[in-house]
């Protein structure tokens, strides 16, 4: 038995497709003038006009090209073309009546010290955003005096654009489209991109149904194999250049402090295969699977068995797997394991420090389970319990110690793949963790400073959306964490994809956050585990490892339609 895959209705909206213009390396900032998108190609200095309903490209400024290489910021106001170039931002008076038609006659407006990479205009304002000042810089448009600036939201390249009270900033490292008060600059809220490299934003109303739709551009390479037949080595690996359009779709749950964007549609396997290592002759024996879990950005529409039936029981609000086995004999060859179909969204909260600010007491359950050493993390040791007291310093906020503590075991770890996980105090001394590890770490500070935390995850679906309908492996698990604050929740937080950057602060995308790929299996139990006559094995005693193969399979079905 197979899923039936349902037609998703909005990907047949061509207003709401990916758009992939022709001939072009990497597209930044864009704008709308009537029904047609104007963007920019920095590699190439290409002025472009897209048509979004079937990809048709044209260069608008075929005799200047060379003039706007590098051009990376671009919007329109009225009838004048804002554009910024290195440092400089510039403007083109008359450029959107005559787009194609006319040369373009870039005229000067300012120069900042560093780079300028985005722009926006709403009336007699003008932003620009610069990563290398870390600001987004406000001037007057009609005199060019620097007004006021405001503290940029991420640490990436960022665009921007206006939609009426808001400026809306696009950030290439955080993945991520924050959503700021134009006035103060206060951050709203933020969401979670569907792809890696956002490079540039533009807001433009459905023809047909009004509805407001922001489109993002993404900018980025590949790796893909090269065929080189001339070569003793035929198959070579090779970069090439990415470059997209797609709908951004979101909603934020102000009174649930979380936002949902894209989602897909997908079908998710989990299988063992018997081969054990050794001979063994079991009897009595549950081998117990936990289901997808159900959460505000995960919902678990159909379960059904593959290899051998099961009966479900429930865990602490979690639903399991059981197959059982009278008898386990020497060389018995089994399959058995389950099929899910999954809606899966993007999630990002937003909190702030004065948020969990004189919080109610953890529930008194929690002592037990999620503050104490219940998982080798050797919270008893000298070298842990010294990092526990360095990570936080004198910091008392909930918010700030969990983020105090994430960068202090990004500062003392690397990442690197290892075949077991060792204690924190091991890895600590080490200086390189895999991702079991850096959880490892970042439980034993947080539990060692009084907050509840557990391990969350197990896999992640290969991020490639428009891969649809193509099965796809994982190349290994992965496990995050969550954190609980009183009286909010649970709140996620990933463990090594971040620690990204060799010096400067780290990316904020996945503090608080996870994408559509993340796929959450069981939550505050065990993924997997075995029983004996009804007796709990523990690693110890026999490894699942050395019993059987596990076959994990993702496939994407469909984008889902914008959340509610």
């Amino acid at each position: 038995m197979s899923f039936d895959s349902p037609v998703l209705s909005h990907q047949i909206d061509p207003w709401l497709r990916t758009i992939r213009p022709y001939g072009v390396y990497e597209l930044h900032s864009m704008a709308f003038v009537g029904d047609a998108l104007i963007a920019i190609d920095s590699a190439r200095g290409y002025l472009l006009e897209i048509d979004c309903k079937n990809d048709n490209t044209k260069i608008l400024n075929p005799y200047q090209a060379s003039e706007f290489v590098d051009t990376t910021g671009l919007c329109f106001w009225e009838d004048t073309l804002w554009l910024t170039r290195e440092n400089s931002v510039y403007f083109c008076e008359n450029a959107r009546s005559g787009l194609g038609t006319q040369e373009l006659n870039p005229q000067h407006f300012v120069t900042l010290p560093y780079p300028a990479n985005g722009v926006a205009v709403w009336g007699s304002t003008v932003y620009v955003s610069s990563q290398k000042t870390g600001y987004i810089l406000i001037f007057n448009r009609k005199t060019g005096e620097e007004i006021t600036r405001f503290y940029a939201p991420g640490i990436g390249v960022e665009s921007l654009t206006v939609q009426a009270e808001y400026l809306w900033v696009s950030d290439s490292e955080e993945q991520t489209v924050y959503c700021l008060d134009r006035a103060t600059g206060t951050l709203l809220f933020s969401v979670l991109t569907p792809f890696e490299h956002p490079s540039g934003l533009a807001f433009h109303r459905h023809p047909e149904t009004g509805e407001e739709i922001l489109y993002v551009a993404y900018a980025s390479e590949e790796i893909y194999i090269r065929d080189d037949p001339n070569s003793a080595d035929p198959h070579q690996l090779a970069f090439r250049d990415r470059t997209f359009i797609h709908p951004l779709h979101f909603h934020y749950h102000e009174d649930e402090y979380f936002a949902l964007s894209n989602g897909y549609l997908m079908e998710i396997s989990y299988v063992e295969e018997l081969s054990p290592l050794d001979e063994l002759d079991l009897t009595d024996l549950e081998w117990r699977i936990a289901f997808p879990a159900e959460t505000p950005r995960q919902k678990l529409k159909k379960i059904e068995a593959i290899g051998l039936p099961f009966h479900e029981e429930v865990l602490d609000g979690q639903r399991i797997a059981v197959f059982k086995f009278n008898s386990l004999k020497p060389h018995e060859a089994r399959v058995f394991g389950w099929k899910a179909l999954l809606e899966v969204r993007s999630i990002k909260y937003r909190l702030s420090p004065r948020d969990v600010e004189n919080l109610p007491a953890p529930p008194p359950e929690f002592g037990d389970r999620y503050l104490v050493d219940n998982d080798n993390l050797a919270m008893d040791t000298e070298v842990v319990r010294k990092a526990a007291v360095e990570a936080i310093g004198t910091e008392t906020n909930l918010l700030r110690k969990v983020l105090k503590i994430r960068d202090y075991v990004y500062e003392k770890l690397d990442y690197g793949i290892k075949p077991h996980i060792d204690t924190p105090d091991i890895v600590l001394e080490r200086g390189i963790g895999s991702c079991g590890e850096y959880v490892g770490l970042m439980l034993a500070l947080l539990r060692l400073n009084g907050i509840a935390c557990r391990t969350v995850g197990r896999y992640k679906c290969p991020p490639h959306p428009d891969r649809q309908g193509v099965p796809m492996q994982p190349d290994y698990n992965h496990v995050w964490l969550e954190f609980y604050i009183p009286g909010l929740g649970w709140i996620p937080m990933e463990s090594n994809p971040d620690d990204n950057q060799d010096s400067g602060p780290n990316p904020m995308r996945f503090f608080m956050g996870l994408a559509w790929y993340h796929v959450e299996l069981g939550k505050g139990i065990r993924f997997e585990s075995l029983k004996l006559k009804g007796v709990p094995l523990h690693k110890s005693e026999i490894r699942l490892g050395d019993l059987a193969i596990n076959h994990v399979r993702f496939t994407i079905l469909g984008e889902l339609p914008p959340p509610n």
